[in-house]
């Protein structure tokens, strides 16, 4: 199992092609990739054409999907952010946070594309691919 982030989900869906774009196809073929509801809201979002939105969320859909946040989860997220912040590590966007986070908690590889991932890895042990 492999969590991927919206930057990942970008690249493949504007056809980039990249050793992470490769593995996610070939993950996808496995059945064993997971998209977090705050991933699927970030890739859908960003979707300005109809057609491209419906087939982009049916392909979505397909993918295994987890509730990434809760009470408890966003205590746990905060603690995650401010012990970076303690170590003047500032995490630009909060659902990098929840991404990283819910990674970690469960254990999950994250296949991704954004330095803001880095810090969880060095610091509070998320397992980064890409």
């Amino acid at each position: 199992m492999i969590f991927v982030d919206t930057s990942t989900w970008i690249e493949y869906f504007n056809g980039t092609i990249s050793a992470k774009t490769d593995y996610l196809h070939e993950s996808l073929s496995k059945k064993v990739v997971i998209v977090g509801d705050i991933v699927l809201m970030e890739v859908l979002q960003g979707i300005r054409n109809e057609k491209q939105y419906h087939k982009t969320k049916s392909y979505l859909e397909a993918t295994i999907q987890v509730q990434m946040i809760d009470p408890s989860l966003a205590v746990t997220y905060a603690d995650y952010y401010r012990t970076l912040r303690k170590k003047g590590i500032t995490i630009r966007k909060t659902n990098d946070v929840i991404v990283a986070g819910y990674c970690i908690i469960n254990d999950l590889p994250l296949l991704q594309n954004d330095r803001d991932f880095k810090p969880f890895e060095q610091y509070l042990g998320l397992k980064l691919l890409g």
